[in-house]
């Protein structure tokens, strides 16, 4: 029934606030039949009797004056909601709802929007930090119109666009047995515990894959969900782990290039294809692809 009420919402309100039909249709711009014939349905719709007529002149009933006070509240919604939606889209001023993963929020996701808004200095952004499964979900449940995540997702519903990538290094505490060297074959760290981000996390099937791909399935001793929780558990010497560089070193640590396998993982943007884009949206997308291979800030120098 509600699709059905709800265009005759507003011309119900004009005539309860005129009472008289005519001048009610003289409001809304419809000829007077089409509004006499719509208040009809609606009360055979509703089975309650709404107006009483005499002749083009009408009064509530109490149910009227009921559902007047329900219409009004719901219009009143409807004019928000529109009211949102426009400014939303609206192409100086509008709305991008973007998600990041954890490990980009420090550095990378707060020097492309402050890049991003040198031109578009009014655009407002709904951010959403959080792993990559989750994020690419919000994505189609139409929570974010775009998603800087990585593995760089494949799927049918989703179009995907490499960006950059970023090395990972071998963490390990600054009084391991590696800790004196400056690069290592991932092989040589079979026999050790690692930390890692926990199952669905994109670095966390990372892990897995070069571990896989050096020969050996690595002994966790702990899944948490923040990259630089990690890098303080291998600092108290509860493991090693892969990690991205960090935003400032962190004493008690080492961090170690990997040269066998190749040691990186790729960086992407996603948005779910056949999504028409508003205009501010379109124009952060159009920002990001201009970034593709300098996308991320500078790695830190490491150590001597």
């Amino acid at each position: 029934m509600g699709p059905v009420l709800a265009p005759r919402l507003a011309y119900f309100a004009a005539v309860a606030r005129h009472e008289h039909v005519t001048r009610a249709a003289a409001e809304m711009g419809v000829p007077q039949s089409t509004l006499s014939r719509a208040m009809v349905r609606l009360e055979q719709d509703l089975g309650v009797t709404l107006f009483a007529r005499r002749g083009r002149t009408v009064s509530l009933t109490p149910a009227g004056r009921r559902f007047l006070t329900a219409a009004e509240r719901a219009l009143a919604e409807v004019e928000r909601a529109a009211d949102t939606v426009r400014a939303d889209a609206d192409a100086t001023a509008g709305r991008v709802a973007f998600g990041f993963l954890h490990t980009m929020g420090s550095e990378t996701v707060p020097g492309l929007i402050r890049a991003f808004r040198v031109d578009h200095p009014r655009i407002r952004f709904t951010l959403v930090q959080n792993y990559g499964e989750a994020m690419i979900e919000r994505l189609r449940a139409g929570d974010l119109d775009l998603c800087l995540t990585s593995p760089v997702p494949d799927a049918p519903d989703l179009v995907a666009r490499r960006l950059d990538e970023q090395r990972l290094r071998l963490v390990v505490p600054d009084d391991h047995r590696l800790a004196g060297r400056k690069r290592v074959r991932l092989a040589e760290a079979a026999d050790e515990t690692f930390v890692t981000l926990e199952p669905g996390y994109g670095l966390r099937r990372i892990t897995d894959d070069l571990c896989a791909e050096a020969g050996f399935k690595p002994r966790i001793a702990f899944e948490g969900e923040e990259a630089e929780t990690l890098r303080g558990l291998v600092a108290a010497g509860l493991g090693v782990a892969l990690l991205p560089p960090p935003a400032v070193p962190r004493p008690g640590v080492v961090e170690l290039t990997v040269t066998a396998p190749r040691a990186v993982r790729e960086i992407g943007v996603a948005w779910l294809d056949g999504h028409p884009d508003t205009a501010p949206v379109a124009a952060f997308k159009k920002f990001l692809l201009s970034r593709r291979g300098h996308l991320l800030p500078k790695e830190p120098a490491q150590p001597q």
